[in-house]
């Protein structure tokens, strides 16, 4: 079946949501989710949101702060004008009904993590992300221009190799006209005709065995961009949270957020000796990489599987008061933090890489925008600094928002487009082939493809990657389409993308760690 819509977006995150209320009102919403409308990378988000809210803070530290992580990688332009657009988004958050903790003056309680020079964290307690994602979600609901499409999957994007040989023809640029979606209730595929497009799909954490990011996070939209021709860069600089909950056998792996290490909580090994200060002067409170990569380094010297956090020291009433979530999940597998340490290790968490975006968050396809992780905007560099990816979805979905009603009048409904074509495929009945498929993924990108790289493993990962991708294809070709399927193609395609960008990058910086080249100074 085919829908027209004047604003198609995929993905139900804070980038999402921002992008559809804004252009709701000039024109029709549908917002395609692949689970539920509330359950986003977002809603995992712990720490906060980075913004300059008071003196001695100004917006200069900010950019400093942030250039340093992303060790001058980053797109200084693009720096300046997010962190100085910033507060003016998070303003707009708290009108739209965002909470966030409050001191006994009234004024916002601020936060400090690793990296940033001041304190300007807003929270909501630990968990700052399900209160934006609550506050968005009142508003999408309510709002008559916008339809929730709940339990659909988005399998590619629809450009000009879909269209008839005569409009071929005459266009030059590569343009998106919407994308081929999946009713995960009736397996039905429906063809949705947009005049503008917004990716907003998040992370790809789960092709690696241990990830803080939900099962959904399958690099759908950078899969699906890269497959349209779209620009994508930085795919190498893959952040691993330094101190995810050891855990064994749970999946997402449950987040410690850094804001317990800001505020006070020591890294220790397994003997309770502290470590940090050998690798870098802040400590604890280092950039995620370096912090990442002394734990790394630390558990392959000990052989022993995690390290300690120690929160011990903190008041137990600020415990309870701003990290309930921590206190209570940790309390539920037998540990009560403030009598005993928590065990850690590093997980993939975070990709800086992603679509790649001008400053309105246009994609070098036209009418097609990306907003939050799925995107490069040019921010983070060879490293996101804590807390600044909320702040850049605000004002790049901004931005994407205002770019897209100015020039709607310039879109048109293409009616030429086929619905999708499923002739000559059967039921896929071997779902062992997917699943065992995408275990083998993760093994690889684990193992050769981690914090630390070397061009030898590196190699032996394209080489085990590409036998997966030949086998992935061909079961893809023949199959009736599932969500399984796709998502396991998806993730083979940022895999691969991932491999090869860090084989093209010869040095290391930031997340790219490869033993073979020197580090960069920073």
């Amino acid at each position: 079946m085919q829908h027209t819509v004047d604003f198609l977006v995929i993905g139900t995150g804070s980038a999402g949501l921002i992008f559809a209320l804004k252009v709701a009102e000039k024109g029709n919403v549908i917002i395609v989710s692949k689970t539920t409308l509330e359950d986003t990378a977002t809603s995992y988000a712990q720490g906060g949101i980075a913004t300059v809210m008071y003196a001695p803070d100004n917006y200069e530290k900010h950019i400093r702060d942030t250039m340093i992580a992303g060790a001058g990688i980053n797109d200084e332009e693009v720096v300046r004008l997010t962190i100085t657009e910033s507060t003016e988004r998070v303003k707009e958050l708290i009108n739209w009904g965002t909470r966030f903790d409050k001191e006994g003056s009234g004024k916002y309680a601020l936060a400090r993590e690793g990296g940033h020079s001041e304190f300007r964290i807003l929270h909501h307690k630990d968990n700052t992300g399900y209160e934006i994602q609550r506050a968005l979600s009142e508003k999408v609901k309510n709002h008559p221009n916008i339809q929730i499409w709940e339990q659909h999957f988005a399998i590619d994007l629809i450009t000009q190799h879909h269209l008839g040989e005569e409009v071929t023809r005459h266009r030059n640029d590569t343009t998106c006209f919407g994308a081929y979606v999946l009713n995960k209730n009736t397996n039905d595929i429906d063809t949705v005709l947009a005049k503008k497009t917004m990716l907003a799909t998040g992370g790809l954490g789960n092709i690696y065995q241990t990830t803080t990011n939900p099962p959904f996070a399958t690099g759908d939209g950078v899969a699906m961009a890269y497959r349209a021709k779209a620009t994508v860069n930085n795919m190498e600089f893959i952040q691993f949270h330094p101190t995810s909950l050891y855990n064994p056998g749970e999946k997402p792996s449950f987040l410690i957020t850094e804001a317990l290490r800001g505020s006070g909580a020591i890294l220790k090994t397994k003997k309770g000796a502290e470590f940090m200060q050998k690798y870098d002067d802040r400590g604890s409170l280092a950039p995620r990489d370096i912090v990442a990569r002394a734990i790394d380094n630390e558990l392959k010297l000990s052989g022993d599987d995690f390290v300690y956090l120690d929160a011990r020291h903190i008041d137990k009433k600020e415990i309870l008061n701003h990290f309930p979530t921590i206190y209570a999940k940790c309390l539920s597998i037998g540990i009560d933090i403030t009598k005993e340490m928590i065990p850690v290790v590093p997980a993939a968490h975070y990709a800086c890489g992603g679509v790649q975006v001008d400053h309105n968050g246009l994609t070098t396809i036209s009418n097609l925008y990306a907003s939050g992780e799925v995107a490069c905007t040019g921010l983070h560099g060879a490293n996101r600094l804590a807390s600044n990816s909320l702040p850049e979805a605000a004002v790049f979905s901004h931005r994407a928002a205002m770019h897209a009603l100015k020039t709607i009048e310039q879109a048109s409904f293409i009616t030429s487009v086929p619905d999708w074509n499923a002739e000559g495929t059967v039921m896929n009945e071997e779902m062992i082939l997917i699943t065992q498929s995408k275990k083998e993924l993760q093994s690889i990108m684990s193992s050769y493809v981690g914090i630390v790289r070397s061009n030898l493993r590196l190699k032996r990962a394209l080489d085990r990657l590409s036998i997966i991708y030949r086998e992935t294809e061909a079961l893809y070709d023949k199959s009736v389409l599932s969500e399984e399927i796709c998502e396991l193609r998806n993730m083979i395609n940022v895999a691969h993308l991932v491999i090869r960008f860090a084989m093209q990058r010869k040095e290391s910086v930031g997340l790219h760690f490869n033993v073979d080249y020197s580090n960069r100074k920073k």
